[in-house]
């Protein structure tokens, strides 16, 4: 990509793999390197629009917005080192509201409000093609098809994954073995449980109590060894320091067995490494709902807009608190009956809790 020709559609990485620390999803990064604008192994561009200002940060600014499996990345048509990259995990509250775009006026805009390393961020782009609603529409849905699907992608403890001694399988999911007899080590007696293996995970749980249960997707899992224990030779599992960096136990007799199940595990791994299975599935075809249920009444928007020839901060420019640079004074709030932050004027206690009744 260089700065006089936007590049059509982000290219697939040759490089980076399963193992690579997972960011696109996690993280929000401004004016990314070309590289990272790149899709990694089992990212898939689910939509892609022309003509899509960043009303926020670039307003006037006429740029291309892609909306992949894992995250928004939007750049500048003009520049394309002027870039955004939002994960979806860093979503707290997506809304369509009425914005304010130097290129087509008042219209509606799509607020993205944010949450990463603890500070929020928000996001306005404006549609500069009237009477196309795919910007809210697909944003919206593959955001819903992202939350529910998290089992793909984040290791579980005690969820509900068994019924009845059988495995519930995720829509892409393929069971390829069922270890009966296999002990978890966590603690000094052991566990005696069943290990399935599938195509995106690994899933344990005890027999006595099927709550009991862990499930550890290979996107999680940095390391499958086998090592002596005082259990006996027992499969370790290191799992991603973003999982929690867990390392688990578990003994399957006889030995000879317990290196069959190893094997399969770490050629499935390899596997996954190849082709990552991240569960966010989307067609054009699937109804993401009528906009017209989307647009709420507009709320004024407290950031002004810095003109083009003075210096930005592409970081500041997207605080979803304006030019905050410390906390107000403290005011006794009648209604909670304690001490808070002064509110920003404007601000009341009940628009502070929309953004939790709306996540």
């Amino acid at each position: 990509m260089s700065s006089s020709q936007p590049q059509s559609q982000p290219q697939q990485q040759a490089q980076p793999n399963v193992f690579d620390v997972l960011w696109e999803d996690r993280d929000v990064r401004f004016d990314i390197n070309v590289q990272d604008m790149c899709m990694r192994r089992g990212e898939k561009v689910i939509d892609l629009l022309d003509s899509i200002e960043d009303t926020k940060g670039n307003n006037g600014e006429r740029g291309r917005l892609f909306v992949t499996n894992l995250r928004i990345v939007w750049h500048s048509t003009s520049m394309p080192r002027v870039n955004l990259s939002i994960g979806f995990t860093c979503v707290l509250n997506i809304q369509v509201r009425t914005g304010s775009s130097k290129l087509r006026g008042p219209t509606d805009a799509l607020y993205i409000l944010t949450k990463c390393n603890n500070t929020r961020f928000e996001f306005i782009f404006t549609n500069l093609v009237p009477g196309n609603p795919r910007l809210f529409t697909t944003v919206m849905a593959v955001q819903k098809a992202y939350e529910t699907t998290k089992m793909y992608r984040d290791l579980k403890l005690r969820a509900a994954i068994v019924q009845n001694k059988s495995l519930r399988l995720l829509p892409l999911e393929q069971v390829y073995n069922k270890v009966d007899g296999a002990w978890n080590l966590s603690s000094d007696q052991g566990n005696l449980g069943t290990f399935f293996i599938t195509n995106v995970r690994l899933v344990w749980f005890a027999n006595m109590n099927e709550n009991f249960n862990i499930s550890v997707p290979y996107l999680q899992i940095r390391s499958i060894k086998v090592r002596d224990s005082k259990f006996g030779m027992a499969l370790v599992l290191e799992s991603s320091l973003q999982s929690g960096g867990f390392v688990l136990g578990f003994r399957v007799d006889p030995v000879e067995k317990l290196h069959e199940v190893v094997k399969e595990i770490q050629s499935l791994h390899r596997v996954y490494s190849t082709s990552p299975i991240f569960g966010v599935e989307f067609e054009h075809g699937d109804n993401p709902g009528n906009i017209e249920e989307l647009v709420i009444e507009n709320l004024p928007d407290d950031v002004d807009i810095v003109e083009d020839d003075e210096p930005s901060d592409a970081f500041a420019a997207y605080f979803a608190d304006g030019n905050k640079q410390k906390d107000r004074p403290p005011v006794f709030s009648e209604e909670l009956g304690l001490a808070i932050e002064k509110l920003k004027d404007g601000f009341t206690l009940s628009n502070l809790w929309e953004v939790v009744e709306h996540k």
